[in-house]
């Protein structure tokens, strides 16, 4: 069994105690991003995701670096993630090319105005290890990341995909399916529990969609360190809403 390394992300520490919420900002605009932060706030998640790709001047490294370091001045302590989820994975916006995810990626850091950056696993590698060694030379966390919205790979691939994740420098792994069964979120959740056992870094997953939201709340039991929770508008299919969400993770606590 691996020595589990947990990973502090500013005010919070992922991998000890109850799986930590997060939820996502999906503004569109300035205005908008910086109207759910404050609402989003008052509900008091762990951690908040900027959805990037939601954000219309995304590739606007200006609009990005101001919008940015807005949002941090109205978080004050809270930690930031910030995701730019591309198109094939279940963004919002279509990029022209690979460079242009790395563009968009290495000016979030170059702005330091997140704790914690998504990097997909499924870039070109090359891309990949530079953003992990720009990431760790800012002091920048990497949640690496793979989603797949049309089905549930088999456990061995979950794993295999989990752990490629953390042999590229990713402080943290993190795996999204699509259930078509029953079957399949027990496929999830099976592959959470054996990675967990042999990973040195904290994993996140979940099956999305409602047959996946068991998923969602029992993290502390099989082995995932955060769960995304909604306060209006979800990200993804299946996100409960956090009052819900806090109440059925302190239901299932571990004592």
């Amino acid at each position: 069994m691996a020595q589990l390394q947990p990973v502090k992300i500013r005010n919070i520490t992922l991998g000890t105690g109850r799986p930590k919420i997060a939820v996502p900002i999906t503004g569109i605009i300035e205005q908008e991003i910086i109207a759910q932060a404050q609402t989003i706030k008052q509900a008091h998640p762990d951690l908040i995701e900027w959805r990037l790709d939601y954000f219309e001047e995304a590739t606007d490294f200006n609009s990005v670096q101001t919008t940015g370091q807005a949002l941090r001045q109205v978080l004050g302590d809270m930690a930031l993630l910030t995701t730019f989820r591309t198109h094939n994975e279940g963004g919002q916006l279509v990029l022209n090319n690979s460079q242009e995810y790395q563009q968009i990626c290495q000016n979030v850091l170059a702005n330091n105005f997140t704790d914690a950056l998504d990097i997909q696993l499924y870039q070109k590698q090359a891309i990949v290890q530079a953003l992990v060694e720009q990431a760790h030379q800012s002091q920048t966390v990497v949640i690496m990341s793979n989603h797949d919205f049309e089905k549930t790979p088999t456990a061995a691939e979950i794993q295999q995909r989990l752990l490629a994740m953390i042999a590229l420098g990713a402080d943290v792994a993190k795996m999204a399916v699509m259930p078509q069964s029953v079957e399949d979120v027990i496929t999830l959740i099976t592959a959470t529990q054996k990675t967990a056992v042999i990973a040195e870094k904290p994993l996140i997953t979940m099956a999305m969609g409602d047959l996946g939201k068991v998923s969602r709340i029992a993290g502390e039991v099989f082995g995932s360190a955060l769960t995304f929770a909604s306060v209006g508008a979800a990200s993804a299919p299946g996100q409960i809403p956090i009052a819900n969400l806090r109440q059925e993770l302190e239901d299932l606590r571990i004592k």
